[in-house]
């Protein structure tokens, strides 16, 4: 896309955020209302596992030969990602020349008022699907919920909340009960939602929320139950068990993840949901640079033979003990010497990040995120990894970190980790663009 059209688009920015959802209503009003004129929307919020747990629901849906939409936020390689249509051959991102069409119709209804860049993205959006066919609208919220631009949607088929955790605390507070209170304003009267597991603050602001709006919840620990069994998914409620094929997607996490989408698709498909379209679901869903081990490519010409390369944009305290819990079983199953590639965006909490780390990594090497002005530098970042007893260097690239990393005697399992911002510039390397 036209780097100018970006560039143009990001100027409108207001100097100070404020969360409201003034200016788009006021945009979405001049574009016709096209929120209104949606097909059924699945709209999630939470912390943590939001695009994990719609990649499952796209899937089953697919499997049902649903036409689906998917809106998620940000992009690892391409903004086209960000807005994904049903088509006569599967869901794709957005064209080149339909993603230019709906931002300059809505830049041209916006009128060189104030909005902010995910604002007048998401309004473009909604005009995108709702021009084209579709059966189902997944919709990620962007930050919080409660005024994130994705709220304008009235009516959704069902809202899911994801876990909360500790994120975002400049804009959304700096305690779980607050940020679940975000997070909850994305419920409707009489619509469902499908409720992770929560910290029990997270769940009592969740719980008196939907009492007073009238909106049925289906909790996960309570209404419904996803665990591993026997190398299997075994999914629960009061009156069925599933069993299921493990998910395709890394870590324990995402069981939970493929819960919250099965309770999902159960709500929203009902009897039409069958045991061959959850099966196919979990084994095809694809969320790229969520523990994702990457395939020979570009990035192994700088590692040991042998080496294995996994990617995860997690950037948050819980996203950091998901991965080295995973990175733990790994390690029982298979032993290997484990390293991190680390770079993290400065507004991040990266001592509470690294530290559930300790003692599994044998080497932790920081590196910058190239474009990114607010990210550590790499000596910043090594300095909060030593301070916390981690043996860190800096280097001035993944590459140059995936060198050193070679020089061991054997092959290391090498994560790169600690914000979405790197995974996006390393799949580009990864692909040799």
């Amino acid at each position: 896309m036209s780097s100018t059209l970006l560039e143009r688009l990001k100027s409108l920015h207001p100097q100070s955020i404020d969360l409201s959802l003034g200016r788009i209503e006021t945009l979405l009003h001049r574009l016709g209302d096209p929120q209104d004129h949606l097909p059924p929307v699945v709209h999630v919020a939470g912390t943590n596992g939001k695009g994990s747990t719609l990649a499952f629901v796209r899937a089953i849906a697919e499997a049902l030969s649903e036409r689906v939409h998917v809106y998620t936020s940000p992009h690892l390689v391409d903004f086209h990602e960000r807005i994904v249509l049903a088509g006569p051959h599967g869901a794709a991102p957005i064209s080149e020349a339909r993603l230019v069409d709906c931002l300059e119709r809505t830049e041209a209804a916006n009128a060189g008022a104030l909005i902010t860049l995910f604002e007048i993205t998401t309004a473009a959006a909604f005009l995108a699907f709702s021009e084209a066919p579709g059966d189902l609208l997944l919709l990620e919220t962007g930050l919080g919920g409660r005024l994130d631009a994705t709220n304008m949607v009235k009516k959704p088929a069902l809202t899911i909340i994801t876990p909360v955790a500790i994120d975002h605390v400049s804009f959304l507070g700096d305690t779980i009960a607050l940020i679940a209170g975000e997070k909850a304003g994305i419920m409707k009267p009489g619509v469902p939602c499908v409720v992770g597991r929560q910290e029990p603050e997270a769940l009592e602001v969740i719980e008196a929320r939907a009492a007073e709006i009238g909106a049925p919840l289906h909790v996960a620990g309570r209404d419904f139950d996803t665990f591993e069994q026997q190398g299997r998914l075994v999914f629960q409620t009061t009156s069925r068990l599933v069993d299921l094929p493990l998910p395709r997607l890394a870590g324990r996490h995402q069981i939970d993840n493929a819960g919250m989408a099965i309770a999902a698709a159960s709500v929203v498909f009902g009897d039409a949901l069958t045991q061959s379209a959850l099966e196919e679901g979990l084994t095809n869903a694809h969320w790229p640079a969520r523990l994702e081990r990457l395939a020979v490519g570009a990035l192994h010409a700088y590692a040991s033979e042998g080496t294995e390369i996994w990617l995860d944009g997690g950037h948050n305290e819980a996203g950091g003990k998901v991965v080295a819990n995973t990175l733990a079983e790994l390690d029982e199953r298979v032993p290997r010497p484990v390293h991190v590639i680390w770079g993290m965006m400065e507004t991040k909490d990266a001592e509470r990040f690294i530290a559930p780390f300790k003692g599994l990594v044998e080497r932790v090497y920081t590196v910058p995120i190239p474009g990114e002005p607010n990210a550590f530098g790499a000596g910043a970042l090594a300095e909060v990894a030593q301070a916390a007893g981690f043996n860190a260097v800096p280097a001035s690239s993944v590459q140059e970190a995936l060198l050193r990393s070679a020089s061991g005697e054997e092959p290391a399992r090498v994560l790169i980790c600690g914000s979405l911002y790197l995974a996006g510039h390393v799949l580009r390397l990864h692909s040799g663009r």
